[in-house]
């Protein structure tokens, strides 16, 4: 199936979603990679300064995810998605005109906070709209944000010829045509309306016992928190990899740095289909993202075995570098998909996008204080000679993650055959939750829950007793 045929096949608002998507990566990534330098140059801020609004932008994005994520829940996935297209445009506009640094900081929150909003509504209305094909949906997703976080780049560049305030303007004015375009073109979508307190006649739950659900689910914390590893890993491309570069090649730092990202997002673009494709028929969901797991770990073993250009030489560590760089991508494209769809089954298809919200808190959180242990330990490697040392750590984190991974596999299988979801023991907090209501509403009941895992459906009965 073609590209373009695949994309047709699925629902007119996945598609709206889609398009969403790679228009948000364009806004963003032809401002992001030129930012520091605009923010060190033309407006002269000191090194601190730069790192506190980026500070500021991670703590407002990372802890406004499970905000978001229940707003979505509570109101809808349209809202949120417009709401924070709208939030960005704002944002990049004080960008653009801010000269003081408490504008700066305020510009910083604001976009931190617009992602927050408009991620895990994304995520959760893909999810629902999708359906069976939620792993292939969020395949062909990761295609679209790929290409977008391609071309941002190039856009930016090109604007940049003239002035960065330019820059800056035009990805306001794509967030924007973004916001219109949503509150024209994207269906509105509730979430799913069977929650537990409507489905039984009881008094809805409050935002706190949603949170409280959510952290009694232990099939579905341990998943993100094996993902945290992974994510901590990935981010790599953004910090030790380049900083490798620049000890390698500090003349051609940037032609380096710049072959990364195209190895990265090439091999995304052009082989997330076929690599979700063979995987999914092959292994299935649950093998799959241990495969991927297993696969970053690995990608950290030729910066290990040649951390410096002593060992073999220049053109030796260069490729080295390029080759976890590209079995970092090749294990990111796996994951991907099948995770997108894991949260999924592991929330029980009930608020859906604050599990999302929250699985982006708790992995955000993790990836800054484990970005602070790599940053602290290459620079250790580096005071005491022992340059395989953050690369060794790297491949150990990956490989906890991937044992994780398949610990959960064995927990939430059990007696259940190979093909089954996940979903069907990561329900037992949502079978107590029942039981508890059923009991107060005098009577039990039984809710019919439809399990998926990578295309697979069944339909268990969940009872009140």
């Amino acid at each position: 199936m073609g590209l373009l045929t695949q994309f047709r096949s699925f629902n007119y608002p996945s598609r709206v979603l889609m398009i969403n998507q790679f228009g948000v990566n364009i806004g963003s990534f032809m401002l992001m990679p030129y930012l520091v330098g605009y923010l060190t140059g033309p407006l002269g801020l000191p090194t601190w300064a730069v790192g506190l609004l980026m500070g500021v932008r991670t703590l407002s994005n990372q802890g406004m995810f499970l905000v978001g994520g229940t707003w979505a829940d509570r109101l809808g996935y349209k809202p949120p998605i417009a709401a924070g297209c709208l939030l960005q445009t704002v944002a990049y506009t004080m960008l653009a005109v801010a000269h003081s640094l408490p504008m700066l900081v305020i510009a910083a929150a604001g976009t931190g906070i617009a992602g927050a909003l408009f991620t895990p509504a994304v995520r959760a209305y893909l999810a629902a709209d999708s359906g069976d094909r939620g792993v292939e949906a969020f395949a062909l997703y990761s295609v679209f944000y790929q290409s977008g976080a391609l071309l941002g780049p190039l856009v930016g560049f090109a604007l940049l010829t003239m002035n960065f305030r330019i820059v800056v303007l035009g990805a306001a004015g794509v967030f924007a045509a973004l916001t219109v375009a949503q509150l024209l073109a994207l269906p509105h979508h509730r979430a799913d309306p069977r929650e537990l307190g409507p489905q039984l006649g009881i008094v809805k739950r409050s935002i706190l016992q949603d949170w409280r659900m959510i952290v009694s689910n232990r099939s579905f914390v341990w998943f993100a928190a094996c993902m945290t590893g992974r994510y901590l890993l990935t981010f790599q491309i953004y910090l030790a990899l380049p900083i490798q570069a620049s000890a390698l090649a500090p003349h051609q730092q940037s032609l380096l740095v710049a072959a990364m990202f195209a190895v990265s997002g090439l091999l995304s673009v052009v082989g997330q289909q076929h690599i979700t494709r063979w995987l999914a028929s092959r292994w299935g969901a649950q093998r799959s993202l241990f495969v991927g797991a297993v696969v970053m770990a690995a990608s950290f073993v030729p910066l290990a075995l040649v951390p410096t250009a002593h060992e073999l030489g220049t053109a030796a560590a260069v490729a080295a570098l390029l080759m976890s760089t590209l079995l970092l991508s090749i294990a990111s494209t796996v994951m991907f998909p099948f995770e997108m769809r894991a949260v999924v089954v592991l929330s029980g298809e009930r608020l859906v996008a604050t599990h999302y919200g929250f699985y982006s808190t708790i992995i955000g959180l993790g990836v800054l204080v484990g970005n602070l242990g790599i940053g602290s330990l290459m620079s250790a490697a580096r005071r005491f000679n022992a340059h395989e040392l953050p690369w060794t750590v790297m491949v150990l984190v990956g490989m906890v993650a991937a044992f994780g991974l398949r610990r959960l596999n064995h927990r939430t299988r059990g007696s259940i055959a190979q093909t089954a979801p996940l979903r069907q023991k990561s329900s037992r907090y949502l079978q107590r939750e029942l039981s508890i209501a059923a009991s107060a509403d005098g009577g039990g009941s039984q809710a019919p829950q439809r399990s998926e895992w990578a295309g697979q459906s069944r339909t268990t009965v969940t009872t009140g007793r």
